[in-house]
């Protein structure tokens, strides 16, 4: 049974769609899940302030017509983003258990006077000002890999981002903690972001995924594959992983040894998009295809080694 999840397109949205598909898979393995970017008009206006963008629901509206026209089988949403209202034929089925409810201040330890703190949010507003007058608050949109790097770019002091957005992306503990101070593996995500936060049009990536581990490896591959697909960027992936090569590319090619390599076979890939890098291994042509590229892949190394 298909079952199509409607979400907004950002690292944090279809982290948490993922969330509640793995929900599904525990209730139901038999469910077959697909994610479907839905581009809101929040997502669309990234300069006004809400209330000047639309007169409800920037970031749901359109996912709930698709809901009811039947162009996607569940709506993902956070929370925080819904109206107080309902949609006359929508309901609420469900919540994921709730997860730190705070406020995360990155990029210091601390409120001091005269500070410039970045935030588009009215009640964090509030409530900066309250802690500490003396504040300078700008407004600051974006998803949490964009308002990372704007922070950086504006030279502010610090911005605001939910304590719960931090976890589910894998960067707890990142609060105060700027680039330098960050593991291998929190460096290689933000290395990412801000490569697809310019939406290039081509992307070298050589290796990319190398040095992160299996479950943080899968979420951030899942999480390119999509913006990569929705925002249409051309990517040339350098790899040495037959399985990634296969399960992220519509083309692959295989090179000879040696420093003057050159092509020697080329694989099209009929696995169709939008496409789960996870799943995208389990379609009827990957093993066949995998079994091609490396017994020529072997050929290929054995030639080599008979020539030396």
């Amino acid at each position: 049974m298909l079952i199509r999840l409607g979400s907004r397109g950002s690292r944090l949205a279809l982290t948490q769609a993922e969330l509640v598909a793995d929900r599904l898979r525990e209730a139901d393995p038999s469910f077959d899940i697909a994610l479907v970017p839905i581009t809101t008009a929040g997502d669309r206006d990234r300069t006004k302030p809400f209330g000047e963008i639309g007169a409800r629901g920037v970031f749901v509206k359109e996912i709930e017509e698709a809901l009811l026209e039947g162009r996607v089988d569940v709506a993902i949403h956070s929370a925080k983003d819904m109206t107080s209202t309902a949609v006359d034929g929508l309901v609420v089925g469900a919540y994921l258990r709730r997860e730190d409810a705070r406020d995360a201040l990155c990029g210091a330890s601390e409120l001091r006077p005269g500070m410039h703190v970045g935030t588009a949010s009215v009640r964090r507003r509030a409530q900066l000002l309250a802690l500490e007058p003396e504040l300078s608050i700008e407004p600051l949109r974006g998803n949490v890999d964009t308002r990372l790097r704007k922070m950086r770019e504006r030279g502010l002091d610090a911005i605001v981002l939910g304590a719960a957005g931090l976890e589910r992306l894998g960067l707890v503990g990142f609060g105060d903690k700027f680039p330098r101070h960050l593991s291998g593996g929190q460096r290689k995500r933000v290395a990412l972001a801000q490569v697809l936060a310019m939406k290039p049009k081509l992307i070298l990536m050589d290796e990319p995924f190398a040095s992160l581990d299996a479950i943080v490896g899968a979420r951030v591959v899942r999480d390119v594959v999509a913006l990569v697909e929705r925002e249409g960027i051309s990517v040339l992936l350098v790899t040495h992983d037959l399985e990634e090569a296969l399960s992220l590319s519509d083309e692959v090619y295989l090179l000879s040894q040696g420093p003057r390599a050159h092509i020697t076979q080329h694989y099209p890939v009929p696995i169709p998009r939008p496409r789960d890098p996870v799943h995208s291994r389990t379609h009827p042509a990957f093993a066949p295809l995998y079994e091609r590229l490396w017994v020529d892949l072997s050929r290929e190394v054995d030639h080599r080694a008979e020539a030396a």
